[in-house]
């Protein structure tokens, strides 16, 4: 039987063949699948290589740095990256084989190029933004028609963030007054949660159909807090979102890809809700304008119907006054006619006495009177009618310039009225309403916030 080793022996002699074959360091790339740090300052990380699925592991190894090393490297390789060392991440480590005993094969770990790892993330990403653009789905989110008026606010953001704070603070605080209605999905935003918590938030948000547009919000951060947002799950989620996304994750310098492919994409919360809040001014604007258009088309049209009613005042007097000399031309022609006419009959008959003489006079007279009465009549009842007609053209264009300024608003808040909404939308029916509700009631000269304290049903029950 040949010489027995002990376990010991064996072990010994497996590391010195490990030194004697790879004595010297060796650049390897790996993934760091788990790290830890204990309370002496050493770090222990799991480091893998997966397939190209990047799902199955093909190689996996112990690695340590010890303490003496490891606060240099990890201060290094942040500022470098403004990444820290995490779990997914891939770099380029120079080791050296290391056998023991009792915990087996490892890398002791002497340095960790930063550059590596910062080509790596900027190729993952070039990838991501080539896939989304491949799909044709890069530019959707910003293809959609942002809402007139963006008041029903949907947050996505942690509740504990800075960032989140000082975006209702800033919206809520704003000098116009305006008022908004938010609702916060709240979700993890830095760590291995970010994007199973992100895309959840957005489903919820979706479903509900609740709400005008979408805010992913955080607050300031390191880089390595953005490069959660370097996500192809995230980012085609937003991509295929049916509301407006606005992002305001708070870096100055870098964008990341769910930056990219939001609606509008700003650098900070406070941002985000100036960028809501000017849209809530614009139309505001707009409806002035409207409003401002609508008061000079009403003059426009009191003005045209004036001059079209001046116009009908100027063509029918002439008219009349021209009917008028003719009719008397025809009948002072026609008494003249029957004049001539009595006496050529007078004359030739030669047989007319004085007294049928003095009738025929007296007939024609009666008959001129008659016929000049009758002219007259009708002359007066033709002016009346002109000027009947005239006060009913008057008449109507009063009418109508009244119904106009009843139907402008100002006027309607004038005569006592008030105008009152919830939600944006104007209220016409009391059970639209319930207790606890905010509306909003304009006066005259402005307006004023109401909380409803009985609703509709109490109402009815009493």
């Amino acid at each position: 039987m040949a010489d027995k080793l002990s376990l010991t022996e064996l072990q010994l002699l497996i590391r010195d063949s490990l030194y004697l074959a790879l004595p010297q360091n060796f650049w390897v790339v790996a993934e760091i699948s788990e790290i830890n740090v204990n309370s002496s300052g050493h770090c222990y990380l799991e480091l893998v290589e997966k397939n190209n699925d990047e799902k199955n592991v093909r190689a996996r190894i112990r690695g340590i740095v010890w303490s003496s090393r490891f606060s240099f490297i990890r201060s290094y390789f942040e500022n470098i990256t403004g990444e820290t060392l995490r779990s997914g991440l891939k770099i380029l480590i120079k080791a050296k084989v290391e056998y023991h005993e009792l915990y087996g094969l490892s890398l002791v770990i002497s340095d960790i190029d930063p550059s590596f790892t910062l080509g790596e993330m900027e190729m993952k990403r070039q990838l991501i933004i080539k896939k989304l653009e491949e799909e044709g789905v890069f530019s959707m989110n910003r293809e959609l028609e942002f809402p007139v008026l963006p008041q029903r606010i949907a947050i996505v953001s942690s509740k504990n963030a800075a960032g989140y704070t000082d975006f209702i603070n800033h919206l809520r605080g704003n000098s116009y007054g305006y008022v908004f209605y938010t609702a916060l999905i709240e979700t993890p935003m830095q760590g291995t949660e970010t994007e199973e918590g992100v895309i959840s938030a957005l489903n919820k948000i979706a479903d509900s159909e609740m709400f005008d547009v979408v805010v992913i919000i955080r607050g300031g951060g390191s880089q390595t807090d953005l490069s959660w947002f370097d996500s192809y799950a995230i980012a085609y989620h937003v991509t295929q979102f049916p509301l407006p996304v606005i992002t305001g994750i708070g870096h100055e310098k870098n964008m990341s890809v769910t930056d990219m492919v939001a609606f509008s994409s700003l650098k900070t919360p406070t941002a985000v809700a100036d960028f809501l809040i000017d849209a809530m001014a614009a139309a505001e604007n707009k409806l002035d304008e409207m409003s401002s258009d609508i008061r000079e088309l009403i003059r426009m049209i009191i003005e045209e119907n004036r001059n079209v009613l001046a116009g009908y005042s100027t063509q029918l007097l002439p008219l009349a006054r021209v009917m008028l000399a003719s009719s008397r031309e025809r009948i002072a022609a026609r008494v003249m006619e029957l004049a001539r006419t009595g006496r050529e009959n007078t004359y030739r008959s030669g047989m007319i006495t004085a007294g049928l003489q003095s009738r025929l006079f007296s007939s024609v007279k009666a008959f001129s009177a008659e016929k000049a009465r009758s002219a007259e009549a009708a002359s007066q009842r033709l002016i009346s009618i002109t000027m009947n007609s005239l006060n009913s053209y008057r008449e109507r264009l009063s009418s109508i310039e009244n119904e106009l300024n009843i139907l402008n608003p100002e006027n309607v808040l004038r005569r006592g009225y008030t105008i009152t909404s919830l939600d944006g939308k104007i209220l016409k029916y009391r059970e639209y309403v319930n207790a606890g509700d905010i509306i909003d009631t304009r006066f005259i000269d402005g307006k004023i916030k109401s909380k409803v304290m009985q609703d509709n049903q109490a109402h009815n029950e009493q």
